[in-house]
């Protein structure tokens, strides 16, 4: 299980680097140059609807890669989303910018935006799934969580060098070339999180199936549709909630604060490794208390700090800035961290890989892939506080409490040691 956690977690790190890195770039530099024709808040805009794209294309994805897992096994969904989001991510570090070749330019962000998308969708329900069917019941959130600790890792990552290459260089160089020196670092990344993979084995709860489903996402559709839509309400509150933080307060940090890029990456990452830190002990509250339970508690903490964490943001003081982005993802992370335990434990094991990802990622486009575009429009029609993106945030987590509140508690029941005397 260590091996398998570890090799797990580096692969999710891997893809999330790919991700994450996308949407810093575009908060800080896409929209100059890919829309230089936009005004500065419009350019911002154009350039998180191609990170919208990514998001739209998930779902597409977890049904693609979802078919392959419940049909051949969740070991190549792993290799294969990996190779299609690496070679995608790096692609895009090539693209000429718009006074290069004009409105192809976009085009072409968007379509490698979109490949992005399709392999990460693939990628968590694989990950996770050999994960927590792999995993012993009494501790299947705890060594589900290692996935889930990947997108931390990979955020850090993908800002890290960000971070560096904002400091080491000038805005014109930045501006340059310097942003694409992550987009090519994802090609070694993919190499390297493809060897971890090849020593991996298949789930043992495929191997055990004798039927398989022929058409997953039909039957998922037929049999489990309103799972599916309950489970992608519950998650969006989750999402918006990371993008928020993670990429809309880049964009109105440094454009309408005039914070340094600098020390609005230091404060988000800094939140980040506190986060991925604590995720596994979530997990193990999660193992102890259920699953629902620290969900409800996480949508709750949502919805209650999502005002004070816009007040807190529009001081400017990275300490305070710091502390409301740190609160709004521990409220986040005490649901994500038992998510992926709790989804496949919600789907029979035939149709897992489909049901678990379509739902995680239809969560993703509910929450993350407008939750960039909107806080920013409101942001830019409010006074110095946004209040209306506080709004937002909270209204989405009130609607993710509503939909935990009608899932079900699957947290395996312990099987006693030793059977009790009778008679």
């Amino acid at each position: 299980m260590s091996r398998l956690a570890a090799a797990s977690l580096a692969g999710t790190a891997i893809e999330f680097y790919d991700f994450f890195v996308y949407g810093t770039a575009a908060a800080l530099v896409l929209g100059p140059l890919f829309f230089p024709t936009f005004s500065p808040v419009a350019g911002t805009l154009a350039a998180f609807a191609t990170f919208g794209v990514g998001f739209v294309a998930r779902p597409l994805g977890s049904v693609l890669f979802g078919h392959l897992g419940d049909r051949r096994g969740r070991r190549p969904v792993l290799v294969l989303s990996l190779l299609l989001t690496g070679a995608s991510t790096v692609a895009v570090g090539c693209v000429p910018s718009y006074g290069a070749i004009g409105v192809a330019a976009p085009v072409l962000l968007l379509v490698l935006r979109f490949l992005q998308g399709l392999g990460l969708g693939g990628e968590w329900g694989g990950a996770v799934l050999l994960t927590a069917e792999h995993a012993p019941p009494a501790r299947r959130a705890l060594w589900s969580s290692f996935p889930q600790v990947g997108p931390a890792v990979g955020f850090v990552l993908a800002n890290g060098v960000m971070l560096a290459l904002s400091a080491a260089l000038s805005e014109a160089q930045f501006a340059l070339w310097g942003w694409r020196v992550p987009f090519w670092a994802a090609g070694a990344l993919a190499l390297a999180g493809l060897w971890l993979r090849s020593s991996l084995t298949e789930s043992p709860r495929f191997l055990e199936l004798d039927d398989l489903a022929r058409v997953p996402l039909a039957e998922v559709v037929r049999h489990h549709g309103r799972l599916v839509l309950l489970t992608a309400g519950a998650l969006a509150a989750g999402y918006a909630v990371f993008y928020a933080v993670t990429t809309w307060s880049l964009s109105y940090a440094t454009e309408r604060l005039g914070v340094s890029r600098t020390v609005m990456l230091t404060c988000v990452m800094a939140a980040v490794v506190v986060k991925g830190a604590l995720t596994p002990l979530m997990a193990l509250l999660g193992d102890r208390f259920g699953r629902r339970p620290m969900c409800l508690a996480g949508c709750a903490g949502c919805a209650l700090w999502m005002l004070p964490m816009v007040a807190l943001l529009a001081t400017g003081e990275p300490l305070l800035m710091f502390l409301g982005i740190l609160g709004a993802l521990l409220a986040f992370i005490t649901m994500f961290a038992v998510i992926a335990a709790y989804l496949p434990e919600l789907y029979e094991a035939r149709v897992r890989c489909t049901g678990a990802a379509v739902g995680y990622n239809l969560g993703g486009v509910l929450g993350g892939a407008l939750t960039p575009i909107v806080a920013t429009t409101l942001a830019a029609h409010g006074g110095r506080v946004p209040w209306g993106v506080g709004l937002y945030l909270t209204g989405i987590s009130l609607l993710s409490l509503g939909c935990f509140a009608l899932l079900p508690e699957t947290r395996p029941v312990p099987v006693p040691a030793v059977e009790p005397v009778t008679g």
